[in-house]
Parts: C-alpha cells; sequence; structure tokens
C-alpha cells in the first residue's frame, strides 16, 4: 500500500525526487536504514512469538495480530531493501530501474502470500464462531500486550528525530501503527471474552483481521501489478 505511493512518487517526479534522495542519501539515509533493520528484527522475532501462542492459546485474535504483524514484516522488509539497494547501487541510473522493479514484484509476491493467509484466517475464525474451543486468556492477553508494546517502541524508533519527507520510513512508521490497533482490538476482545465467557468475541476479532488483511494486500497487488505493467510495457 504505502510502498506504492513511493514508487508513484518516484514514477512521476523522476527530477525532482533524485535530487531530493542525493540529499537524503548524504544526511538521514544511514540512519534511516539502521532504523528500518531494527523495527524489522523486533517486528519478526514479536510475529513468530504471537503465531506460536495464538495457536497454543487457541487465539484467534492472537493469530491474526501476529499474521497481520507478518504482513508489516514484508512491507517493512522491503523498505529497509529499498535503502540497501539505494545506498549499493546510488550512481546507476540502470540499476534504479531495477530496483523498482525487484521492490514491486517483491511486494506483489508478499501482498498474494498475505491474501491466501487472510482467506485462510477468516475461514478458521468463522469455523471457531459455531464451535468454540477453549482459550488461555490469560496467556493470549500477556503475549498480545507485548505485541502492543513492541509496536509502541517501533513507532518511536521510526518516528523519533526525523520528518516524515522519507516515503520509505514513512510507510514503515504508518505499518507500525496499522499493527498497534490490531493489537488493541485483540487485547479488548480477549479481556471482554475472559470476564464475560464470550469465546465468539475472539472469532469475530479474527474475522475483521483478515478483512483489514485482505484490503491491505489487496491495495498492494493493485499498486505493485500496476508498476509491473508499467515496466513491461517501457
Amino acid at each position: 500500500m504505502s510502498e506504492n505511493n513511493h514508487h508513484h512518487h518516484d514514477h512521476h517526479h523522476p527530477h525532482s525526487h533524485g535530487h531530493s534522495h542525493e540529499h537524503d542519501n548524504d544526511d538521514h539515509s544511514g540512519e534511516h536504514e539502521m532504523r528500518t533493520r531494527w523495527v524489522v528484527y523486533l517486528t519478526a522475532c514479536t510475529m513468530v512469538v504471537e503465531i506460536f501462542f495464538g495457536y497454543w492459546t487457541n487465539s484467534m485474535a492472537l493469530l491474526a495480530d501476529g499474521y497481520h504483524m507478518a504482513s508489516h514484516v514484508f512491507a517493512l522488509g522491503l523498505s529497509w531493501a529499498a535503502y540497501i539497494i539505494a545506498r549499493r547501487y546510488s550512481n546507476s541510473s540502470k540499476f534504479s530501474f531495477s530496483k523498482n522493479m525487484l521492490l514491486a514484484l517483491s511486494g506483489y509476491t508478499s501482498a498474494i502470500v498475505l491474501f491466501v493467509i487472510a482467506v485462510l484466517m477468516a475461514e478458521q475464525s468463522t469455523e471457531r464462531f459455531f464451535n468454540p474451543v477453549t482459550i488461555k486468556f490469560e496467556e493470549a492477553i500477556f503475549v498480545a500486550a507485548i505485541g502492543l508494546i513492541v509496536n509502541a517502541l517501533s513507532a518511536f524508533f521510526l518516528h523519533h528525530g526525523h520528518e516524515h519527507h522519507d516515503h520509505n520510513i514513512r510507510s514503515a512508521y504508518l505499518h507500525v501503527l496499522a499493527d498497534g490497533l490490531t493489537s488493541v482490538t485483540a487485547i479488548i476482545a480477549l479481556t471482554a471474552g475472559m470476564f464475560y465467557n464470550l469465546y465468539s468475541l475472539d472469532s469475530i476479532s479474527g474475522i475483521i483481521s483478515s478483512v483489514v488483511i485482505t484490503k491491505w494486500s489487496y491495495g498492494l497487488i493493485k499498486g505493485s501489478g500496476k508498476e509491473l505493467v508499467n515496466f513491461k510495457s517501457k
């Protein structure tokens, strides 16, 4: 989604962006790359923990939160890759074309993977809605809370001490915020479920997250697909 804004910006204003990008490279790019890298590491570890505990606690909300985080690990990974490629090949105009092609292709692939995950999640959540199983609420809430703390730290890390004119870091920041929102939803659904013994809230939260991931991946498929078609027609 947001990565494509980065591409379109490139596409429509090659000259102005090229100029500002060189300026960015000198000032902020190394720092942004380092920040993005640490957020990728942190988010990836949390994602694994959330998915593992999602299965173990039988919580669809926690599982959905983990998979939603996975969608953003893809996106953040692409942002990080963009920095590395830009740094290594900053002088080659031919490679800037290949770079955008590469990012569009990996964005497209990861969006399709996520779309499949979202469909499976929705299916499983619906099945759980009609056939509830015992959920380990306390453990699930604890892990979801860790997810929220990681998102808050990541957002602070990405937002702290820079202006938002860097599209890469801005899209990474927006992904982290969206993740935080899913964690909050999961915590609310699990807490209410625990107090009122409503197992269905957990399934509903899983379904809502699946819809969010589907919408996000559809946006990315459409945007990166358009980029790929543009490359072919050139």
